[in-house]
């Protein structure tokens, strides 16, 4: 009977023991996951001050411009959101290991919780979240303007670059890619310097027209990249100034660049010329020369503030301009 008791008590430590180192080689993962920094990183931003203090290894990232610039910078993703994915990415919506965190303008909530991250990332579309995001981990803004990027719209995405540089030690290969946007952006300029062609942009979704002029989403075409507006709308907006067949013709812009809302949310090809029966847009002088860029739809819509999709989206800009 005695041997039975010390038998069972024997099990018993053994359990315990193993149990007891489990959570020493828990804990040893964890810290290694989280590697103090040299000196704290302190990014300010529009909606506060984010001091990180811990090599974050456990992201959480709410927007898929945030998502382009880890790629970019070679930096796990732990958990995205993924419902509007853009084809530059796609090897993130099914990826087992990256955790789908809801929608981008809902994140899941009790994903995000359950993801337990140690750095957050968001932009102004997830703002309302950033009080609570910040009481579970360190959450950087992304200072960026989506209802009007007339100033600062390149400045934006570069510093935030830097920022995430330092964050994750990719400071150079931040600066490389910093090198690459300059350089875009200057070839850009090098195309429409002097330049008389006129562009309108228009955004079409299920046969309907929203115009964006120099104080809207895409106003950096016009400040940063030197592209003449055709039309004088200047309403800052986030979706447009609706606009009517009549509008784009009388405008009659030497280049149309057309946004496909309808592809995006439909998740269907980009609509072709040969699909745009609209006899007023054939009309116009971008139409009859050629000029008309049925753009990226992912890279303008769904991003249009990171690496990749400026890239994109500057090439589709000079793509204008050589008809």
């Amino acid at each position: 009977m005695k041997w039975k008791k010390a038998h069972r008590a024997m099990v018993s430590l053994t359990i315990l023991t193993a149990i007891s180192l489990q959570g020493c080689g828990e804990k040893s993962t964890n810290q290694q996951a989280s590697l103090p920094l040299d000196e704290p990183v302190i990014v300010e931003h529009s909606l506060g001050r984010t001091v990180i203090t811990q090599r974050p290894r456990q992201v959480a990232v709410l927007d898929m411009n945030e998502a382009d610039f880890l790629d970019q910078l070679g930096v796990p993703i732990a958990g995205m959101v993924k419902d509007y994915v853009p084809h530059f990415l796609a090897r993130y919506k099914s990826a087992p290991g990256v955790q789908d965190l809801g929608a981008i303008t809902q994140p899941n909530m009790e994903k995000v919780y359950a993801l337990n991250p140690d750095l957050i990332l968001i932009t102004p579309i997830q703002a309302n979240h950033y009080e609570e995001l910040s009481g579970l981990a360190p959450t950087v803004h992304f200072d960026v303007d989506f209802r009007d990027s007339r100033n600062g719209h390149i400045t934006a995405v570069k510093e935030h670059l830097r920022s995430l540089g330092r964050i994750f030690d990719k400071s150079d290969l931040a600066g490389q890619k910093i090198d690459e946007i300059d350089a875009k952006v200057a070839q850009a300029r090098r195309v429409t310097n002097g330049r008389p062609e006129t562009a309108l942009i228009v955004m079409h979704n299920n046969g309907t027209f929203s115009s964006f002029g120099v104080r809207s989403r895409y106003g950096f075409i016009f400040d940063a990249l030197g592209v003449k507006p055709a039309s004088n709308i200047d309403a800052s907006s986030l979706h447009g100034q609706p606009v009517s067949s009549e509008f784009i013709h009388q405008a009659d812009p030497d280049i149309l660049y057309v946004i496909d809302r309808t592809a995006v949310m439909e998740r269907r090809p980009v609509m072709t010329a040969e699909q745009m029966g609209n006899p007023l847009l054939r009309q116009t002088k971008a139409w009859k020369n050629g000029r008309v860029v049925f753009v990226d739809a992912d890279a303008w819509y769904i991003t249009a503030a990171s690496v990749t999709s400026l890239k994109i989206l500057i090439d589709e800009v000079i793509a204008g301009y050589q008809g």
